[in-house]
């Protein structure tokens, strides 16, 4: 007899509709998975056999078995599929009626005594089942509250086998229990008070997240280089509804185990040891990277230098393009890299060049070799370049700065300027705006047409370079509420492009 059940599949960040054809035959008795099952899922076949014994079902396995995973050219992995694969058995088995799968999906791992254990991916199985029109999904209580959020599918919890054999088998499902939507805890950002002086450090962080921009922060160590990346989530603007679904699906498919959606812009800082794989995504079976799970958030390189060239250089694509495509003999991935990069780094491997109370031990030869692993290229797509020097004992001790509150409300302010002009075209920031947008943006005052063309005569600038110079002053413009871009706003964009660390195209 043959039954089907319906499950999901997560490839990247996207989930696919499985369905699982159970089969049972009169012949010698063997267990048969198709539809390119990875290991996990051959095992499947001991996971279910103790399950249904445990559970107290008499299935008949003195038969031939097959289970196919349809479409058979989709790679399967994981243990998500076993829910489906055993109440599709029994169904194949006359234990409940084949017909009544049709609507549900079934999602969980079996344990050897029946209970169903939390798996990850389920957000993005939950979209997926709205869009084909599944009416409802079996998931793992653990899993209950990460389904709940999306709307028009509704969920059953359940913990053991017999609970989802119960509730796959009926055709007038109950309603399902309100699961708690309970939101992420939100701790709360660092604020930006707590970092004394640094007025140039504070200044390149408002102006980045006003625009969007990339950054890079240059200075000792201990000067707050990174005190200063971590308050940037703080001043951004918050998650917007679409966003803030989006990011807890990539979470979600990455294998985190979410109560409900993320509140807060995602923040990842790598350490500089990572694989090339593991920041820009893929492996054997291609998984998402951290440019992806810092989609719509920051992503935070400390010790640039310490990075592997190779590495860096697989950012490339990402800051350009905002997404990331993964080529595999198979097919290729797109996954989603729209982030602004923090970057920071010593002005030289002592850390101490430039300093007049600690002299530096570097020789020329080992600045400019520290200096090189950063590749031209890479550092013409950072925007903004701020020195962050020693704090004085004055201003360590002085009354605290201004509070990232203050400093959210200026941004969100240019971010609602960016957006009004934009009006449908769905550029988020200045930093997204493409050539065509920027000219008909910009509005540049005479006197700073003929300052921009002096800058890129004597400094050389790239095209590139040249645009995102534009950029830059059009965010400061904005920050200022200016409609047109003047000479002041184009000199402090100038002064950041050209500072430590920058190249001058």
């Amino acid at each position: 007899m043959l039954a089907t059940s319906l499950t999901a599949a997560v490839v990247g960040v996207e989930a696919y509709l499985i369905r699982v054809e159970a089969d049972t035959a009169a012949g010698f008795p063997r267990f048969t998975v198709l539809g390119l099952p990875d290991s996990t899922i051959k095992e499947s076949e001991g996971r279910i056999r103790a399950a249904l014994r445990n559970c107290g079902y008499a299935f008949k396995w003195d038969r031939r078995i097959t289970v196919n995973m349809s479409p058979a050219s989709l790679r399967k992995t994981g243990s998500s599929y076993d829910l489906a694969t055993a109440v599709g058995l029994l169904a194949a088995d006359g234990s409940l009626p084949a017909a009544a799968l049709s609507d549900v999906l079934l999602i969980g791992e079996l344990a050897l005594d029946g209970a169903i254990r939390p798996v990850s991916g389920v957000l993005p199985m939950m979209l997926m089942a709205r869009r084909n029109g599944v009416a409802a999904a079996l998931v793992p209580s653990a899993n209950a509250s990460e389904a709940a959020i999306v709307d028009g599918v509704r969920v059953y919890p359940v913990e053991t086998l017999p609970e989802a054999v119960s509730l796959a088998g009926r055709a007038d499902r109950p309603e399902p229990p309100a699961p708690p939507r309970a939101p992420v805890a939100v701790g709360g950002s660092p604020d930006l008070a707590d970092v004394r002086g640094q007025v140039l450090g504070r200044r390149a962080l408002e102006i980045a997240a006003a625009g969007g921009h990339n950054l890079l922060l240059t200075g000792p160590p201990g000067s707050g280089k990174t005190m200063l990346a971590r308050r940037l989530p703080g001043i951004l603007p918050p998650l917007a509804p679409a966003e803030a679904l989006e990011s807890t699906a990539i979470h979600s498919a990455w294998g985190a185990r979410l109560p409900g959606l993320l509140r807060e812009r995602p923040f990842r800082s790598p350490h500089h040891s990572i694989s090339d794989a593991a920041l820009v995504g893929g492996g054997s079976t291609p998984r998402p990277g951290e440019v992806t799970l810092a989609h719509n958030g920051v992503l935070f390189l400390d010790e640039l230098p310490e990075f592997r060239r190779s590495t860096l250089e697989a950012l490339r694509q990402p800051l350009e393009e905002r997404t990331v495509t993964i080529a595999r003999l198979r097919g290729s991935l797109r996954l989603p890299a729209r982030f602004q990069l923090v970057a920071a780094m010593n002005p030289c491997p002592c850390g101490h060049r430039g300093d007049t109370n600690r002299p530096c031990t570097c020789t020329p030869r080992r600045v400019e070799s520290y200096r090189a692993r950063i590749s031209g290229p890479l550092l013409d797509r950072i925007d903004l370049h701020a020195d962050v020097p020693w704090v004085c004992y004055a201003e360590l001790s002085g009354p605290p700065g201004e509070g990232s509150t203050a400093v959210a409300a200026r941004v969100r302010t240019a971010r609602e300027r960016q957006a009004a002009r934009a009006q449908d075209t769905g550029v988020l920031a200045n930093a997204d705006l493409d050539a065509a947008r920027l000219r008909s943006t910009l509005r540049l005052e005479p006197a700073a047409v003929g300052l921009l063309a002096g800058a890129v005569d004597r400094l050389g600038l790239t095209g590139r370079a040249h645009d995102r110079l534009l950029k830059v002053a059009r965010t400061i413009a904005d920050l200022g509420g200016a409609d047109r871009v003047g000479p002041s706003h184009l000199a402090e964009a100038l002064q950041f492009r050209c500072g430590p660390g920058a190249t001058a195209g």
